[in-house]
C-alpha cells in the first residue's frame, strides 16, 4: 500500500477499499453511538452508492449533506465519492436561505439530512430534493452485499465542494478535484503508514468543514481508525483522547484554549498523541507555547486557504523561537509578497500575500467571475497565483509572520466572517444611517463580530436592531455587542478608522 501513496495520482475509492479487504475487523469509524470495522464501512460505502447510482446520481453530480457530524455522515461523504458524485456538505450554522443556495448551487438530486435540521427546517425544505435521513440510511442502502459500478476517476473529476462560511448571501463553493485531494493527503497518509504508525485520528470539528479533512481522510487513506465528534465539548474530547488512545488530532485555535482552561485537563493521559494540527484562524504564539508545554507529541501549524495558494507549515516543536509566525512555504508551495500595486516588497516589508502550490481549487462552482477575482496572474510568466487575502512578511529565515487581514476579516470560531455582509443587513435597519463592524479578541470564539451604528430619528433601540438583524444571519456570523455612537472615526480623506472603533470598543466592555 505504502507505493500506491507515494504515486504522483491514485483513487480514493480503490485504496479505502483494499484497506477493507485487507484488514476487515479492525475498527474504521466511530463516534458517540457506536463504531464500525473495515468491512463493515465499506461494505455500506458500496451499498450506498449504488444506491445513488440507482436513484439517479450522474457522473459529476452534487451529494448534498446537511447534519451533525456522525458515522453515517462520513459514509455518505465517502459514498458519494466511491459513485462517481461529488461530496456536498452544507454548513449546519448557515441561514435557510443561504443552505437552500447552496443545495441549488450544488446541483445535487440527493440531501442527506439528519432529525434535527429536518425539525428546524421543515417538511417544505428543498421539496424538488431527493430527501433521506441519515438514521435511516440502512434501509434506504442497496442489499448487502451490493457493489456500486466500477468507477476510476480522472484527476479533473470534482470530489468535493467546500461552500464557505461568512456571507450573507449564498456561500461560494470550493470545487476539489480528485488530483487536488490525492496530492494534499497521499503524502501525509504515505508517512503513517512508512513509520508503520497506527493511526487512531480524533476529528472534532465538522464534517462540512475544510479543516476537518486533515484529520478525517488522510486517517483512512492509512487505513487508520477515525472517531467523528457531533459537537466539541472538553471533557467528552479528553476522554474519547484518552480511552481511543488517539494519536493524531485536528483542532482550531479556540479548541485549544478551551482545553487549556478547562480545570481538569491535567488528570487525562494523553501520552499517546503523536501528533497534533491547527488551522483555519490566528494562532497566538503564547497559546502555541502553552500547548507545547502541556499536551504531548508535535504540534504542526498549517497555513493556508480552502482555495488553495500557498501551504506554509511551521513545526512549532521544532521552531520554538519562530511561534509568532506560520512557518515557512511547504514543499511544492511558493509564496510571492506584493504592495497595493501588485509590485513585488523588499525583503522584510509587508505585503499582500499571494502563493501557489499543487493543492489549488478548481474554481468556485458556478462563478467563473469570483474565481479570477482572487487570482493574480504573473504578467511576465503568465503563471496563475492565489491571493491569500492576508497581509504578511518573511524574515530572514523564511518563515512568514501575518501582520494583518486584508478587507478586516473576522475569524469566530475557525470560520471566516466579512464584516461589509453584517453591514449591509444592519443598513437595512431603520434609524441606521451608518454601520460599521470589527472583530474583537474572545476567548470563547476567538474572534467575534462587534457593531457600531450612527442612528437618526428618535426611538431606536440598538438591543431591538441586532436581534432583528441576527435574525437573519447564520450563527456563526452574529454580533455579540452592538453599539450606537454619535460620529464614525474617520480620518481627513473620509476613510473609516476601525482602528479607533477597536479602541473604543474595548473600552466598552469585554466580549464573551
Amino acid at each position: 500500500m505504502l507505493d500506491k501513496l507515494q504515486e504522483g495520482y491514485g483513487s480514493f475509492p480503490a485504496i479505502i477499499s483494499e484497506w477493507g479487504a485487507l484488514q476487515p475487523d479492525k475498527i474504521a469509524l466511530r463516534d458517540e453511538n457506536g463504531e464500525l470495522t473495515w468491512g463493515e464501512m465499506t461494505d455500506r460505502i458500496e451499498r450506498l452508492a449504488a444506491r445513488l447510482v440507482e436513484t439517479g446520481l450522474q457522473h459529476g453530480q452534487s451529494v448534498a449533506i446537511l447534519g451533525t457530524s456522525s458515522i453515517n455522515y462520513a459514509l455518505v461523504f465517502l459514498a458519494a465519492v466511491r459513485a462517481g458524485g461529488v461530496a456536498a456538505p452544507l454548513t449546519t450554522s448557515a441561514s435557510r436561505e443561504q443552505l437552500e443556495g447552496m443545495a441549488g448551487d450544488s446541483g445535487a438530486k440527493h440531501l442527506f439530512i439528519d432529525a434535527g435540521k429536518r425539525a428546524e427546517l421543515g417538511d417544505d425544505f428543498m421539496p424538488g430534493l431527493d430527501h433521506v435521513a441519515l438514521e435511516d440510511i440502512d434501509s434506504w442502502m442497496a442489499a448487502e452485499g451490493t457493489k456500486a459500478p466500477p468507477f476510476e476517476p480522472a484527476k479533473s473529476d470534482h470530489f468535493n465542494i467546500i461552500y464557505s462560511s461568512g456571507t450573507t448571501g449564498v456561500p461560494k463553493g470550493i470545487v476539489h478535484s480528485h488530483q487536488m485531494r490525492w496530492r494534499q493527503f497521499a503524502t501525509t497518509a504515505a508517512s503513517y503508514v512508512g513509520a508503520e504508525l497506527e493511526v487512531r485520528s480524533l476529528a472534532s470539528t465538522p464534517l462540512y468543514s475544510n479543516t476537518t479533512m486533515v484529520a478525517f481522510l488522510p486517517p483512512l487513506l492509512a487505513g487508520g481508525t477515525v472517531r467523528v465528534m457531533g459537537k466539541f465539548d472538553c471533557g467528552r474530547w479528553l476522554e474519547f483522547a484518552q480511552s481511543d488512545r488517539t494519536v493524531t488530532t485536528m483542532l482550531v485555535p479556540v479548541q485549544y484554549q478551551r482545553l487549556m482552561d478547562y480545570p481538569d485537563f491535567d488528570k487525562y493521559d494523553l501520552s499517546s498523541i503523536a501528533l497534533k494540527y491547527c488551522t483555519s484562524a490566528p494562532f497566538p504564539a503564547e497559546l502555541k507555547r502553552e500547548v507545547l508545554d502541556r499536551m504531548p507529541g508535535g504540534l504542526t501549524e498549517i497555513y493556508s486557504m480552502t482555495e488553495g495558494g500557498v501551504v506554509c507549515l511551521l513545526s512549532c516543536h521544532e521552531f520554538p523561537d519562530k511561534l509568532h509566525t506560520v512557518g515557512r512555504p511547504a514543499p511544492g508551495s511558493e509564496l510571492k509578497v506584493l504592495d497595493d500595486e501588485d509590485r513585488p516588497v523588499a525583503p522584510g516589508t509587508p505585503g499582500n500575500l499571494i502563493g501557489r502550490s499543487q493543492t489549488m481549487m478548481a474554481g468556485y462552482k458556478n462563478q467563473p467571475d469570483k474565481t479570477r477575482e482572487g487570482y493574480w496572474t504573473d504578467p511576465e510568466t503568465g503563471d496563475v497565483w492565489q491571493r491569500m487575502g492576508d497581509i504578511g512578511r518573511v524574515d530572514e529565515d523564511g518563515f512568514v509572520e501575518l501582520v494583518g487581514r486584508a478587507k478586516d476579516m473576522i475569524i469566530s470560531g475557525g470560520f471566516n466572517i466579512y464584516p461589509v455582509d453584517l453591514e449591509n443587513e444592519l443598513l437595512k435597519e431603520e434609524g441606521v444611517a451608518e454601520a460599521a463592524v470589527i472583530g474583537m479578541p474572545s476567548r470563547k470564539w476567538g474572534e467575534t463580530p462587534v457593531g457600531f451604528v450612527r442612528l437618526e430619528g428618535d426611538g431606536h433601540d440598538p438591543a431591538a436592531i441586532m436581534e432583528a438583524v441576527n435574525s437573519r444571519l447564520g450563527k456563526t456570523q452574529r454580533l455579540a455587542m452592538l453599539h450606537a455612537i454619535d460620529e464614525m472615526p474617520r480620518s481627513h480623506i473620509g476613510k473609516l478608522l476601525k482602528s479607533d472603533l477597536r479602541e473604543m470598543a474595548a473600552e466598552l466592555g469585554e466580549v464573551a
